[in-house]
């Protein structure tokens, strides 16, 4: 049985975070050449996304456009925090904690310009992901 894999992530803002390499370790280190790989980010005001990593201010554009969509307002009516958590489970929530990628020939299959990315929506903040590799079923 594969057992989750921890990663600590200290965030210094509200940014894209590239978390692929710590990905590919855990499928090489797993020894499954083919299989699925599951990230899940325990947090209800972070997101995980696949974002072209060629131009670093496309990375820039997506956040600005979830703080444009959803921006820390004071009208949120499960306001217990700041406005900026409040806004952040909204966009955690569209977007969403978790993402399953095929693992074919040892390696996650991601585009060739993409790059699995952790979206701060409230920091900065000390945070973490998992990585859960799966072998198929022989």
């Amino acid at each position: 049985m594969a057992t989750p894999v921890r990663f600590p992530l200290h965030t210094e803002g509200n940014h894209a975070y590239n978390i692929q390499d710590q990905i590919d370790e855990a499928v090489v280190s797993s020894g499954v050449t083919e299989g699925l790989v599951t990230i899940v980010a325990p947090h209800t005001t972070a997101a995980l996304g696949i974002i072209s990593y060629h131009d670093p201010l496309g990375l820039e554009d997506v956040m600005d456009e979830f703080e444009r969509l959803i921006p820390a307002r004071i009208t949120f009516k499960h306001e217990h925090d700041t406005p900026q958590d409040a806004a952040g489970h909204v966009k955690s929530t569209m977007v969403g904690p978790t993402l399953t990628l095929i693992v074919t020939e040892g390696r996650v299959l991601v585009g060739h310009s993409q790059k699995v990315y952790f979206l701060e929506f409230d920091g900065p903040r000390k945070r973490q992901f998992f990585v859960k590799v799966t072998p198929d079923a022989s």
